[in-house]
């Protein structure tokens, strides 16, 4: 007979141990997110977390069992991102302002350390399956909500009736992660903003005629 899961031998966590278990999530989610997860140690996290051992494994199995935790949390975090700036996109003018928050977002940090969600795929894919899953889930909501919005501007008349809005937001997600990459390896934003643009071309090649140009 299996063990019992983590989740029905561990007791409810009090408020203390929430606040614990978010600080210790945080603090590995931004040390992962600059030093990569595999340079990145359980000792460096309860360090930056002012944490214990005794507390960390209180609340994980391991290092592992953490990073679970910390893709759940990035992902929270970007996907409330991109939906607070995209449900309402109906028009290329809405979307052209995502493309500046994006360029905003990328510049803050001058290109650094490239895509949350990105970074974590490009190491984790290949080597832990349950890693893959998770992070192609939150992908394909990211693209989802994209999509959306190109529904929505197909609907309000600014693109063609027949335009394929899931293949044209696979295309904008695959500029936002390559404008990562390329801004991230060349500390220059100004190539997060190229790449959009050349998604949003394309997209405004399935304008139908005649249609205002904003």
């Amino acid at each position: 007979m299996p063990p019992p899961s983590n989740d029905v031998t561990r007791p409810r966590l009090t408020s203390r141990g929430v606040a614990t278990r978010n600080r210790i999530v945080q603090a590995a989610a931004e040390l992962m997110h600059v030093r990569g997860v595999a340079a990145t140690t359980i000792d460096e996290v309860l360090a930056s977390s002012a944490t214990s051992k005794s507390q960390f494994y209180q609340h994980f199995d391991d290092k592992t069992d953490l990073v679970y935790d910390v893709i759940s949390i990035r992902a929270d975090e970007i996907l409330s991102w991109q939906r607070l700036r995209l449900e309402k996109v109906d028009s290329f003018r809405g979307l052209n302002h995502w493309r500046d928050a994006m360029v905003q977002r990328c510049a803050l940090r001058r290109g650094l350390w490239g895509c949350e969600l990105g970074s974590l795929a490009a190491e984790l894919s290949d080597s832990d399956d349950r890693a893959r899953e998770s992070l192609a889930a939150h992908f394909a909501e990211w693209r989802g909500l994209l999509a959306a919005a190109l529904e929505r501007m197909r609907d309000a008349g600014a693109l063609r009736a027949d335009v394929d809005a899931p293949t044209l937001a696979t295309g904008l997600l695959a500029a936002v992660e390559g404008g990562y990459l390329l801004s991230q390896t060349a500390h220059d934003p100004r190539l997060m903003q190229t790449a959009l643009d050349s998604s949003i071309a394309y997209i405004r090649s399935f304008q139908p005629d005649g249609a205002e140009r904003d």
